[in-house]
């Protein structure tokens, strides 16, 4: 804390997620997102399953969890393997000091030293591009269930990555007895669209 005392000078530190962070990030998300958060494609893509290994972060700032971010193994029809990011969410009261940024290098950062070729998100391109996203290689790709195209967002860590991806997107680890009912109930969502996935 600087000799000033103000509340914004309170480091922020950057880490991976514990066990312990658990009750707190999903409040976190809670008040970020509310209980429609359920109901969005994206989190029928996380549902029951654990984020990639060495992929889920958490801000934390003077004690208190304040932001989070994950990465999801997702695979499209076409058989790229990529990562689903989300959900971001930082506090309300700290939302403009930069930790939502920080989260996105940080991760973004993991998942190419871990070799990661690309991720995918849907979001608003105005506050992605920054950090390399675009729907240019998305057009071939679908979320199942409802979701606005141009908020369909990659970013190719490497290269190329997503030449050619097309195709439904699935969670990865997942059988395919058990992908198929996965999919049926995906499909079934009720998401309006014009909500965030």
């Amino acid at each position: 804390m600087s000799s000033s005392g103000s509340p914004n000078d309170r480091p922020v530190a950057i880490r991976r997620e514990r066990r312990s962070d658990v009750a707190a990030r999903e409040s976190l998300l809670d008040a970020a997102f509310g209980p429609g958060r359920f109901a969005k494609t994206s989190e029928r893509l996380r549902e029951g399953r654990k984020p990639a290994r060495g992929l889920a972060f958490v801000a934390r700032r003077g004690g208190r969890l304040v932001g989070t971010l994950r990465l999801w193994p997702v695979v499209t029809a076409t058989g790229h393997a990529c990562l689903l990011l989300g959900p971001l969410a930082v506090a309300e009261e700290v939302r403009c000091l930069g930790i939502g940024a920080a989260l996105m290098r940080r991760a973004l950062q993991r998942a190419n030293l871990l070799g990661h070729r690309a991720v995918i998100l849907v979001g608003d391109a105005a506050y992605y591009d920054r950090f390399g996203f675009s729907a240019a290689t998305t057009g071939a790709l679908r979320m199942p269930g409802p979701y606005e195209r141009e908020r369909l967002l990659a970013c190719e860590l490497v290269p190329g990555a997503l030449r050619g991806a097309g195709g439904l997107i699935a969670p990865a680890s997942l059988p395919p007895s058990r992908l198929s009912g996965l999919m049926d109930r995906i499909a079934g969502s009720q998401a309006p669209i014009g909500q965030p996935a």
